[in-house]
């Protein structure tokens, strides 16, 4: 079952953002963004491929949407570990088509595109004591959320308090450009799966308990993931 503890994730990244340190997710110097174009000649074959043509089909991926209601600048992928690079992936599963799995064992988000093989996006996950695993779904989708700080963490730092009443949307804002919210039996488990800030944090544990993707792969995840979406999170 899923464990509860999303808001003091919500609180420990504001908080972060608050200090000026990048826990990975509010930091939007190096905001992640990109076209919809993906990787898929990369992965199913496993091909051989220059890191010269690597880095390049990456450039054009995680490059700016300007377009975005707050224009998102591209990503530095120096800073992103090649291997969570999206890419088309071969992948038995028994999940319908659709389906997204989260492997926090390998920072990896999967969707499940059928005929044995899925999207795979790097990703942040929960940090030690915060992993969690079960079954949920795709119970509410947000655009530009407005981030609420925990009351914990306005008791720890009380600059927090202006954003008791919420931070509306925008590039400075927890939640980032897009946001899955995940319930489980009607009811929302407070994690989500958001779009991330910083690439450093992918291939990481920094979380308690939401999943962060580069905020390019989040707007290409999110454009295909309607509501009551199957998430299955895999035990670490």
């Amino acid at each position: 079952m899923i464990r509860d503890g999303w808001n003091a994730g919500a609180g420990d990244r504001g908080e972060a953002a608050l200090r000026g340190r990048p826990a990975g997710l509010l930091s939007r110097r190096s905001f992640l963004a990109g076209s919809a174009a993906g990787l898929s000649a990369l992965g199913l074959a496993g091909c051989a491929t220059s890191d010269g043509l690597l880095l390049a089909e990456a450039a054009k991926v995680y490059g700016p949407m300007p377009d975005e209601k707050f224009p998102i600048p591209a990503v530095d992928i120096s800073k992103v570990n090649p291997k969570y690079y999206r890419r088309t992936v071969r992948y038995d599963t028994k999940e319908a088509a659709g389906t997204i799995i989260v492997d926090p064992s390998n920072y990896y988000v999967y969707r499940v595109e059928g005929d044995g093989s899925a999207t795979r996006y790097g990703a942040n996950v929960g940090r030690d004591g915060f992993l969690w695993s079960g079954d949920a779904y795709v119970g509410r989708k947000s655009e530009w959320a407005t981030w609420t700080p925990p009351k914990e963490m306005i008791k720890r730092q009380p600059e927090a308090a202006k954003y008791a009443r919420g931070m509306p949307g925008g590039l400075d804002n927890p939640l980032g450009a897009r946001t899955l919210h995940l319930y489980q039996n009607g009811a929302y488990t407070l994690y989500t799966i958001y779009a991330s800030s910083d690439p450093e944090s992918i291939g990481s544990g920094i979380t308690s308990g939401c999943v962060g993707l580069l905020s390019q792969d989040m707007i290409h995840l999110y454009a295909r993931t309607p509501v009551k979406t199957k998430v299955v999170v895999l035990p670490a």
